[in-house]
This record gives C-alpha cells, sequence and structure tokens, in this order.
C-alpha cells in the first residue's frame, strides 16, 4: 500500500504538501430487456411518446403488487461471472424510502444487505458489489413548469459500486470505458452516456500527509468525501475528479472543513458545484420489500454458472489476447474491433477465409480505415461487404493482381454500386500487368527515352529507380505490377 501511495500522491503547487486522491465510483446502467423491472411494460424510455409504457405497478397504484424480472436477474449474474464476482445464493429486493417528484411511490425497490454480487475485478480495480434496483421517471422542466415522463419509471437498472482503490483520473475513465465495452459485449445494457442508459458518479476524498501513510487498507482514515453525480461523458469524469482534488486540497490548505456532499458538474464553468447535503444509508431507512420473495439463487437452475457461462460470448481480454496472438494485430486494430461490432464481425468472417499473418493484417488495415472511411464520408451500402468479397481481394492483392490504389478503388465501387472483385477488377482493367518479355519491352523503351537519368543510376543516384517505376505505371496505366517493375529494371541497369 504504501508504494502505491507514493506513486499516486499529489503535491500541492502552493505549500509542496502531500496529499493523497482516493476515489471510488457508483456506475448505474439501465439494462437490455424487453419489459420493465417488476412489471409487463415496454422498456423503451427514449422511443416512444411520454407515458404510453405505463401501467398501475410502475406508476403504483394503491394495491399493486410487483413481479421481479428474470432476465433482468440473469443479466447481472453474468456480468458477475464475467469480472470473476461471487454470486449470491440468497438475495432480497429492499425498499429505499426517500421522496422525489419523479419516484412514483416515495421509495425505491432496491438491494441492500444482500446484492446478488460481491467482489470481483476489472482492468485492476476491485468491486465492492453489483445490484439491481427500479429506475426513476423522468422530469422535464420547461420554464415555470416540471412534467414527469413515467416511461422509464421500472426501467431495470444496475449499479455498481467500485472499492475506493482509484488513485486519479485517467485510472477512473479506463475503468468506466471497460465497463461499458463488458456491458456491450454481453449484451447487457446498450450504455449510452449521452442518452442517460449509463451514469456516472465518483466519490472523491483527499488525505492530508500523515494521514495517508498510515492508511494500509483501512479506508476509514480516508479524508471526507464527496459524490459528483450524473457524469455524461468519460472525459468530464475526468475532469469532475480533477477538479474536486484541487478543490479539497485548497479548501483544507485554507483552513476550511470539506463538506459530505453531493455535488454537480457544471460544464459551462467546468467546476463542481453544491447540490444537497450527502445522505447516509441510515437516511434512506431500508427494509426488506414485503411483496416481494426472497430467492436461493443457487436453487433456480438457469442460473447457474455453467448455464450462464454457456450463453456469453467472447469477453473483451480474451479477444483482445486471441486477436494479437493469431492475428498479430497491434492495440490499436484490436480496440477498433472491439469498439465496432459490425466491423469486427466482417473481419472474423474475412480471416476465416484466409491464412497467413500477412493477410489478416491486409484485411484490419482495409476493413478499419478504407471500408469504415467509406462509410463514413460516402453515400453507400455496408451491407455489400461480405466476408467472401473482401478476402477475395485480399487474394489477389496476396497474388499481385492489383495495386493497393486498385483495391481502394474496388471498395469504393462495391460500396456505391455492389459487384464481385474480380470483375471490377476485369471491366475497370486494374488487373496488373506482370507479364516480364511485355514489361521488359515497355522499360527497355522508358529507359532509351531518359538517357541522361539512366547514366545518372549507373553513376550512384539509385533513387532514381522510382523514377523509372513511376514512368513504368504511366506508360501501362497504372495497370503494371510495381514489384515486378522494380526487378526488371535492375535487371536491366545492371
Amino acid at each position: 500500500m504504501t508504494k502505491k501511495i507514493e506513486e499516486n500522491f499529489v503535491i500541492s503547487e502552493k505549500t509542496g504538501k502531500k496529499y493523497f486522491p482516493t476515489i471510488g465510483l457508483e456506475i448505474h446502467a439501465e439494462l437490455r430487456t424487453n419489459s420493465k423491472m417488476f412489471c409487463s411494460c415496454k422498456n423503451d424510455p427514449f422511443n416512444a411518446e411520454p407515458n404510453t409504457h405505463i401501467c398501475e405497478v410502475c406508476t403504483a397504484q394503491p394495491g399493486t403488487l410487483p413481479v421481479v424480472n428474470k432476465e433482468a436477474v440473469k443479466k447481472v449474474l453474468k456480468v458477475s461471472l464475467a469480472i470473476g464476482g461471487e454470486q449470491a445464493d440468497f438475495s432480497e429486493f429492499d425498499r429505499k424510502n426517500y421522496f422525489y417528484p419523479d419516484i412514483p411511490k416515495a421509495y425505491q425497490i432496491s438491494q441492500y444487505k444482500y446484492p446478488l454480487n460481491s467482489g470481483g475485478e476489472l482492468v485492476g480495480v476491485k468491486i465492492n458489489r453489483i445490484h439491481l434496483e427500479e429506475d426513476t421517471a423522468s422530469s422535464v422542466h420547461k420554464g415555470d413548469v416540471s412534467l414527469v415522463d413515467f416511461n422509464r419509471a421500472g426501467v431495470p437498472l444496475m449499479e455498481l459500486v467500485t472499492e475506493p482503490v482509484i488513485y486519479n483520473a485517467e485510472t477512473a475513465m479506463n475503468f468506466a470505458r471497460e465497463l461499458q465495452l463488458l456491458l456491450r459485449t454481453l449484451g447487457v445494457s446498450y450504455a449510452n452516456l449521452e442518452k442517460g442508459e449509463m451514469r456516472i458518479e465518483a466519490n472523491v476524498s483527499v488525505s492530508e500527509e500523515g494521514n495517508f501513510e498510515m492508511l494500509n487498507g483501512d479506508f476509514s482514515k480516508l479524508g471526507t468525501k464527496t459524490e459528483v453525480k450524473n457524469l455524461n461523458s468519460f472525459k468530464i469524469v475526468g475532469a469532475a475528479i480533477d477538479y474536486e482534488i484541487k478543490r479539497q486540497i485548497e479548501a483544507l490548505e485554507n483552513g476550511e472543513e470539506v463538506v459530505q456532499e453531493t455535488r454537480g458538474w457544471d460544464e459551462n464553468k467546468n467546476k463542481t458545484f453544491s447540490q444537497r447535503k450527502k445522505e447516509n444509508s441510515d437516511d434512506y431507512r431500508y427494509f426488506p420489500d414485503p411483496d416481494i420473495p426472497k430467492y436461493k439463487i443457487s436453487e433456480i437452475g438457469e442460473f447457474s454458472a455453467e448455464n450462464l457461462r454457456a450463453e456469453m460470448p467472447e469477453l473483451p481480454w480474451e479477444k483482445r489476447e486471441r486477436y494479437g496472438k493469431d492475428f498479430g494485430l497491434n492495440l490499436d486494430q484490436i480496440e477498433f474491433f472491439l469498439q465496432n461490432p459490425k466491423y469486427d464481425e466482417l473481419f472474423a468472417g474475412v480471416v476465416e477465409k484466409l491464412s497467413g499473418e500477412k493477410a489478416f493484417k491486409l484485411a484490419s488495415n482495409y476493413i478499419s480505415s478504407d471500408i469504415a472511411g467509406l462509410e463514413k464520408n460516402e453515400s453507400g451500402d455496408f451491407e455489400n461487404f461480405t466476408p467472401e468479397k473482401i478476402s477475395d481481394l485480399i487474394k489477389m492483392i496476396e497474388a499481385g493482381e492489383i495495386s493497393s490504389r486498385g483495391a481502394k478503388e474496388i471498395l469504393a465501387i462495391i460500396f456505391k454500386e455492389g459487384g464481385e472483385p474480380k470483375k471490377i477488377a476485369d471491366e475497370k482493367g486494374l488487373i496488373q500487368k506482370s507479364d516480364p518479355e511485355e514489361l521488359k519491352k515497355i522499360l527497355e523503351q522508358i529507359l532509351a527515352d531518359n538517357p541522361a537519368q539512366v547514366e545518372q543510376y549507373k553513376n550512384g543516384e539509385e533513387k532514381l529507380l522510382q523514377f523509372f517505376i513511376g514512368q513504368g505505371m504511366k506508360a501501362t496505366k497504372g495497370s503494371a505490377n510495381p514489384g515486378m517493375l522494380a526487378k526488371i529494371l535492375k535487371e536491366l541497369l545492371g
């Protein structure tokens, strides 16, 4: 612990004094299920007219009873399995009591004492717990009037809480990005921050020099923490954490008390601001929900680790290792495919039809650069690109039948018009000339027409070889194989 502290302390610009920041994250993610958490209403809060996906249960009408969404429980258990957490044997739902205009019941059904997951780790950050609850409704403020849309009320909401073992903004941002990738890979959540499908809150505290050296994992010795809520981009997560560390250090150096409170982020001023006093768990008066049965997870067969694992896809860290080992891709290429599933699916189909690291890398380059660029900048149909067409194109490049420029032109035609690579290459005259005798005659004429350059080359100006190759490409209208031109030229020039 001492080594970690020494690596992560912050030195005050004003006094030179050492401070040790500690960060814990609380991340909410709306789950991808057909229905809401405790009723059969459609889980579709963003694509419907306000207050259309509602019923007596999610609007808290008297006498209604909640029924647990089994698919939501399964999705949380999959996350637990992926991070190496401990799945609950016994679990229950609790009532978390607090009032806010967009909470229909004046309490939220959540989990307190018995979460679905305890422990686990992701990118080196230890997890405290993952529990399941229902989302609130959403408020829309128009002038002096506030409107409430209950379409979001009752949407399944997963909450993950890390241990306070993050010491800088960069680690916090990296963790949040990796969690988003994991949730999307598992099909658990769309996790779009801009839509509020994933919401990040950072708990930040600062320990003064003399205190942090005695921590040794004792979190009770940490400084007073503040919670910064609803950070809706990874960049803002980093900015809010850095600002809060600086603000707390300045407060301590000015002899001020750091107050335990909830703060928001002002994007215009790039600073946090006080919202309200931070509640403790006692303030919520948790108690088990009497309307929901308690669960023995181990008694539900489809929730067994074996069954869950059989339904899970390849995890991000597993794919990183495989793509590096089997295909020789670099980290940037691998991350591109991890973050772009449709391109990843195309790449996976292409490499099944190829062999050799050179071919794999060519496929990666053309998909991540040229095809992605066409989709971004041109009008066409991505569905025109199939594994068969792209693998045929790569084989033509490897065989020297087409040039890199020709390959780009073929891809553009496929994107806009469709068609087969070989046929397009024939019709557009893109097949490279590789007949040695034919190319030799063309190059002999070029050398005869440029005696001065030939003499300069023979006197040591070997860079003129590229001049002759260029002339050969020009004479063949770009259809010659540059490698073959270079080989023949070297023979002719001695």
